[in-house]
């Protein structure tokens, strides 16, 4: 498929992935904002950081379950992430170009988010201690925080070929990858601020210029999420992967396995639930 095919015939699903990491980014400033800023009342009524950090993965955990549980997000898969996107190329179950303009998609959608959620706070989200919700080593320093990346982005990875390839645990997949994403900010955070995600990084950093230890934030996810794959065909086996959907429902087109519902209309993207 050539890119000009590929923007023609899937343009929805980019424009969603753009849509998702930003309402995610949306989401993750306020919240930031919330119980990060010094002059928030959270800061008074929750003292303890510990208690603050599980509030907010708690809440970041249910935005990323919301979005892939969406329509939008069930359409285009919901990856919201360079590196499961890259991941699934590897695995050969995304084309090349819907990569590309995925990944694009994606880091555009991203900062966009920062910026308004910038727009709409102020200082109070773009000044420290928030900084933009910038992810940053904590003070162990930035190799662990690069080892911490690697290993959550590998077990994240893990856990959605794992139960998107079976038939039975399937549609638990999204509320894994979301508990899994409130249970590592709530308790990994300290150590590298929880990215797995080379776009949301780029997204805190590009408008705040916070260059400072990006390496790890674009190289540790993708290679720990490649290596959970590594592991899901060593233990399980290249029969088991399934699409590259985190949801694959039987009322939204798959761009990726070619699956299209009964009454789909490919020129202006209607959809009809098939009957029982």
């Amino acid at each position: 498929m050539t890119a000009r095919r590929a923007l023609h015939e899937h343009w929805p699903e980019y424009l969603i992935e753009a849509w998702a990491l930003g309402t995610f980014m949306i989401s993750a400033g306020l919240v930031a904002t919330l119980l990060g800023f010094p002059g928030s009342p959270a800061q008074r009524v929750i003292p303890d950081p510990m208690v603050r950090n599980v509030l907010g993965g708690m809440a970041m955990g249910l935005t990323a379950i919301a979005l892939i549980h969406s329509p939008w997000g069930k359409r285009s898969g919901a990856h919201m992430n360079p590196a499961v996107t890259l991941t699934f190329l590897r695995l050969g179950k995304i084309r090349t170009w819907d990569a590309v303009f995925f990944i694009a998609a994606q880091s555009v959608g991203g900062i966009l988010g920062v910026l308004v959620v910038a727009a709409l706070v102020g200082s109070a989200f773009t000044d420290a201690p928030v900084s933009y919700a910038a992810t940053m080593p904590g003070p162990a320093g930035p190799w662990i925080a690069f080892v911490a990346e690697l290993a959550i982005s590998g077990a994240l990875m893990f856990v959605i070929l794992t139960l998107s390839g079976s038939a039975r645990l399937a549609r638990f997949t999204g509320l894994a990858a979301g508990a899994l994403v409130a249970l590592y900010i709530s308790f990994e955070s300290p150590l590298s601020g929880m990215s797995m995600n080379p776009a949301r990084t780029v997204a805190s950093a590009a408008p705040g210029m916070l260059w400072q230890n990006l390496w790890i934030y674009l190289t540790a996810p993708v290679l720990g999420m490649l290596g959970g794959a590594q592991l899901f065909l060593a233990v399980r086996g290249a029969r088991r992967l399934a699409c590259a959907k985190l949801l694959h429902p039987a009322d939204a087109r798959c761009i990726h396995c070619g699956y299209e519902p009964a009454g789909f209309e490919r020129g202006n993207a209607v959809q009809h639930v098939p009957e029982n």
